[in-house]
């Protein structure tokens, strides 16, 4: 698979189609993000292990935007898997990213991946290499919907109290992109208080993550207290599904719900 890959990003980079690639790099016993830029580089592109979820997942797609940011005017290639291609629809519909400045090589998650993100697709619209892998079961949110009221406020009040502040599973998102945090908001989450108060912190996040959460799970992995924010945010995710027939990322150009532009003053 990694020899399709890199024979796709050196045409890419040779015929000039994009001034860089953002993957992944081995070095030094050690996986990591790097922009690519020219073909000979390629020989330390890495897709990572893959074998269980968080070995080598990155968010690229949040350090592209930064990229593109500071060089609006170049096309970049990036790689994704299932979840990154939903946070680029995503980004591009919060005007974040603009499409026609990103190529997109894809590759698809192993089932070992796809069963431990329980991902309902664990691949990219458009596959570069490897062979689809079918949907993970859904467990994590059906275990904590079969507890009764009572138990699910303490299970969810027990694992908030584990909290630390550490702002990991913010900085890490891939759609995380406000100028102003509302985490960081002294009137909400009080800053400089430790441990947080409970369990305001996450409900806030996880309020503001509503329509643009894609289910990477890259919180869940950053977290050193080991809270369960996948489950939490499958959760959300479900309701939006239920309430609004809507699946952040899944259908090219769909808006969230909370995404709408005014069509009278052109503005969202």
């Amino acid at each position: 698979m990694i020899d399709s890959i890199k024979d796709k990003v050196k045409e890419l980079l040779d015929t000039g189609e994009i001034k860089g690639f953002l993957g992944l790099v081995r070095k030094n016993g050690h996986i990591g993000p790097h922009l690519f830029q020219k073909g000979d580089e390629l020989v330390d592109l890495s897709l990572g292990d893959n074998k269980i979820a968080g070995d080598s997942r990155y968010p690229l797609n949040k350090y592209l935007m930064n990229i593109a940011k500071a060089y609006p005017e170049e096309t970049f290639g990036v790689l994704i898997r299932g979840c990154d291609d939903r946070g680029l629809q995503a980004l591009y519909t919060w005007n974040q990213l603009n499409p026609k400045k990103v190529v997109a090589v894809g590759i698809t998650c192993p089932q070992e991946l796809a069963d431990a993100c329980e991902c309902l697709k664990p691949f990219p619209e458009d596959i570069t290499a490897g062979e689809c892998a079918k949907a993970g079961e859904q467990k994590s949110v059906a275990a904590v919907d079969a507890l009764v009221l009572s138990e699910r406020f303490s299970y969810w009040m027990d694992e908030f109290v584990k909290c630390i502040k550490c702002y990991g599973c913010s900085n890490v998102c891939p759609m995380c992109f406000c100028n102003e945090c509302s985490l960081k908001c002294d009137d909400l989450v009080k800053s400089g208080e430790l441990p947080p108060e409970i369990p305001v912190f996450h409900h806030t996040r996880a309020m503001h993550m509503v329509g643009r959460c894609v289910d990477c799970g890259l919180c869940e992995e950053a977290c050193p207290s080991g809270i369960p924010l996948r489950t939490l945010y499958k959760k959300v995710g479900s309701i939006m599904e239920d309430k609004f027939d809507f699946k952040t990322g899944m259908i090219r150009g769909q808006r969230s719900p909370l995404n709408k532009i005014d069509s009278a003053e052109g503005k969202k």
